[in-house]
């Protein structure tokens, strides 16, 4: 952490990417002294408004491309989560020894207090707002951010010592990391996502595990115990290992046990909160709540405060998300169900017979992962966006197919398939950006046409 002086003032900074994230680190390096520059291959038109912003805070503004030129005369350059690092442009720039940071690590050098990451392909957000609404409640002094929508730069001048910053990771974010370290790592998952990025599963897997590289053995390393490709690859982390499983027993962490999580540590074993009690649907969600609870105990917080504030957790916006029921329908948003993996979690959280709405922007995903769990449970597909065809192939023969344009007749066409009883489910697979700014504008679209459903 860097905390005496200002080891950017009067330093030449390329940030890469005019999105949100890159929009909190152009302010913040300049508020540090730095000389910032902003690169983005967007054209002018529809960045005027970020322009205008940065522009008024004596930061220089590139787009339309990424000029050689700039990456070269840099002190350091700046990546945002969406950009590959295997760009030329980088590549050229890391060859030339030119420091390349990601924005968590650049925040991370500046941050106060104790660092809770959490990774994995599905579940991140959940499990990143039950920690933090669960030490909240415990008393603690809580920060949220990272992937979850607040950048983690936007946080430092808030932070404090003996604050606890909770931090959602994406594995495009644990890319350009190298000295960020967690006291606390978790890793919920690993299946296949961002096979466009990535040239192998493990290459992926591989990002994720970066969160456990710089952990001490004073640290914890939170993992699931069964997930067969995590216990494959990670090496035995430095940092103490707790486990959370709802299938296998575990000596150290969270485990399902006579219907009841129960955290066990050290040969002492405490019952946290009874199924019956956790109001998010699902066996992912009870995956999520164990991991939670470990965190929150390992912190210290009280038996009593974690079973209350699980109890209490409804969960977030666009996971399993119920919308509204009409005519005996119940509809429900997962639209940050953006891969085949999430979207199965999802169908196996309902018993009823199900309309599911999938696709958007393939991300090079096999939705054939999907045919047992259409074929039990799934009475109509309807499909829409750029992976509508793919879709339909590699789910041929599951159950019937219906293709919308939009959202509004997606909803519409779903709700004339389902019968009182049933389920509507937006589990897209897929991203968003062929139709929507976003999942959660995505989300949004769908919830307003369900609310205009009579």
């Amino acid at each position: 952490m860097m905390l005496e002086g200002e080891p950017f003032a009067g330093k030449k900074v390329l940030v890469v990417g005019m999105a949100r994230t890159g929009m909190a680190a152009a302010r913040f390096l300049r508020t540090r002294g730095a000389r910032v520059t902003v690169s983005d291959r967007r054209g002018r038109d529809p960045l005027q408004p970020e322009i205008r912003r940065l522009e008024a805070l004596g930061i220089d503004c590139e787009v339309g491309g990424h000029r050689p030129e700039t990456f070269r005369k840099t002190d350091c350059i700046v990546v945002s989560p969406g950009v590959p690092l295997e760009q030329p442009v980088l590549r050229e720039a890391a060859g030339r020894g030119t420091q390349i940071l990601s924005e968590i690590e650049l925040a991370s050098r500046f941050l106060r207090g104790t660092i809770i990451g959490i990774t994995g392909s599905n579940g991140k957000t959940t499990t990143t707002t039950l920690i933090g609404e669960i030490l909240e409640s415990a008393g603690f002094r809580v920060q949220v951010g990272g992937n979850i929508g607040v950048p983690l730069v936007s946080l430092v001048e808030s932070s404090a010592p003996g604050s606890i910053n909770v931090v959602e990771l994406s594995s495009f974010q644990l890319e350009a990391v190298s000295s960020f370290r967690a006291h606390i790592a978790v890793i919920l998952n690993i299946t296949p996502d961002h096979m466009d990025r990535y040239p192998t599963l493990t290459a992926y897997a591989r990002a994720k595990l970066n969160l456990l590289k710089n952990q001490t053995a004073s640290d914890f390393a939170v993992l699931n115990r069964e997930d067969r490709l995590l216990l494959d690859l990670a090496v035995p982390p430095a940092a103490q290992a707790f486990w959370f499983s709802t299938g296998i027993p575990v000596a150290q962490g969270t485990c399902l046990q006579n219907g009841a999580l129960v955290f066990n540590q050290g040969g002492k074993r405490e019952q946290m909160v009874r199924v019956e009690e956790i109001r998010v649907k699902g066996l992912h969600n009870l995956e999520n709540v164990a991991a939670a609870v470990t965190v929150a105990r390992l912190l210290g917080a009280s038996v009593q405060s974690i079973r209350e504030s699980v109890a209490r957790f409804r969960g977030v916006s666009h996971r399993l998300e119920w919308v509204r029921e009409v005519r005996g329908v119940d509809f429900y948003n997962d639209s940050k169900a953006t891969n085949p993996a999430s979207a199965r979690r999802a169908l196996e959280a309902f018993e009823q017979r199900l309309i599911l709405i999938l696709g958007g922007r393939d991300k090079a995903s096999d939705f054939s992962v999907l045919s047992p769990q259409v074929s039990r449970r799934v009475k109509g597909l309807v499909l829409l966006g750029e992976a509508s065809r793919k879709i339909e192939s590699q789910l041929a023969g599951t159950a019937p197919v219906t293709h919308a344009a939009t959202m509004e007749e997606a909803v519409h066409l779903a709700f004339g398939q389902a019968s009182r009883g049933e389920v509507v489910l937006l589990a897209p697979a897929c991203s968003s950006f062929d139709m929507f700014r976003d999942f959660e504008d995505r989300g949004d679209v769908f919830k307003e046409a369900v609310n205009r459903l009579r």
